[in-house]
């Protein structure tokens, strides 16, 4: 008798063309059968030039009845719902559009992996949606509260919830790393501007790790504490030139939060990782909020291999 050939689960990705889908993707590319929606076809282009075996199609997660239709014939055993309008500028101006997506479109998702019966959809969430004061944060806050209310034993859904990811498409690293090429002078709304960042791959080691736990039969947010970056620092570590500071954008804070206080009851431990579940314990296993307030110092070296890997 022959082999059998071993099957490999369908992991559907929306915006799986962008920076997360993309180094998850990279990642575990060998492990899983991917499929991606994205409304960009240059990024589209770019993702099957780079992953060939990748099924992609053209869709916007605002249209319910497309990814009910896309949902029902890909009959995914996961869905990554990465897509989302995420520059905090961008928000602000736009916000009837940002809730279109964030939270129409998250909530679109979510239809479409009931009716599919989808066993697994994990949201990608951002340390904006703790304690937010940003229409970008109460967005991404909102799917995060969706995504928990949503969970049952046949349909689950959790959320991962990052901090800055290094090098992701609008982050202010490549932006500065080209400019300082060219010459010219970093520009920074506030010296005081710190943020909690990671890599693309612990970003995409995250959200396996939320689909490795999903076993637990509860809704969870599952984060993990990471360091600090001074964005003048880093700024004088990309270039000799004199920063310049051009003001606190709307929406911008100095600092951020990954855990807030009064999510400390309901956070538990598990290899490394912190879970944010629905119900309080008898004690928290966290005794502080995790911020770019109290977290370890980001090194030079760690700095630089954040910006060159």
């Amino acid at each position: 008798m022959g082999r059998r050939m071993e099957v490999r689960q369908k992991i559907l990705i929306t915006g799986g063309a962008g920076t997360v889908g993309k180094a998850f993707i990279n990642e575990y590319y060998n492990d899983y059968k991917f499929y991606s929606i994205s409304r960009n076809e240059t990024h589209i282009a770019d993702l099957k030039k780079e992953f060939p075996n990748v099924t992609c199609f053209i869709g916007d997660i605002c249209d319910l009845d497309h990814m009910i239709n896309l949902f029902s014939s890909i009959k995914p055993d996961i869905v990554i719902h990465a897509a989302a309008l995420k520059h905090i500028n961008l928000a602000e101006e736009n916000p009837t559009k940002a809730v279109e997506i964030n939270v129409v479109g998250s909530l679109n998702i979510i239809k479409a992996s009931v009716r599919a019966e989808v066993p697994l959809t994990v949201g990608i969430s951002t340390d904006k949606a703790c304690n937010p004061d940003s229409v970008y944060g109460y967005s991404k806050r909102m799917m995060e509260t969706m995504f928990m209310q949503y969970h049952n034993d046949k349909t689950k859904f959790v959320c991962t919830r990052f901090a800055n990811v290094a090098n992701s498409n609008g982050s202010v690293i490549p932006f500065w790393v080209s400019e300082a090429k060219k010459g010219n002078a970093l520009k920074l709304t506030d010296p005081g501007m710190n943020r909690l960042m990671f890599s693309k791959k612990e970003s995409a080691e995250l959200i396996k790790y939320a689909i490795d736990a999903s076993d637990y039969n509860f809704p969870f947010i599952v984060c993990q504490k990471m360091k600090n970056v001074n964005l003048l620092e880093l700024a004088k570590l990309l270039s000799d030139k004199e920063v310049e500071i051009i003001g606190k954008r709307p929406g911008e804070k100095l600092n951020e939060t990954l855990i807030s206080k009064k999510e400390l009851p309901y956070t538990m431990q598990e290899n490394g990782y912190i879970l944010i579940v629905s119900e309080a314990g008898d004690e928290g296993i966290l005794t502080e909020e995790h911020s770019s307030e109290n977290a370890e110092w980001m090194t030079e070296k760690e700095m630089r291999e954040l910006v060159w890997n």
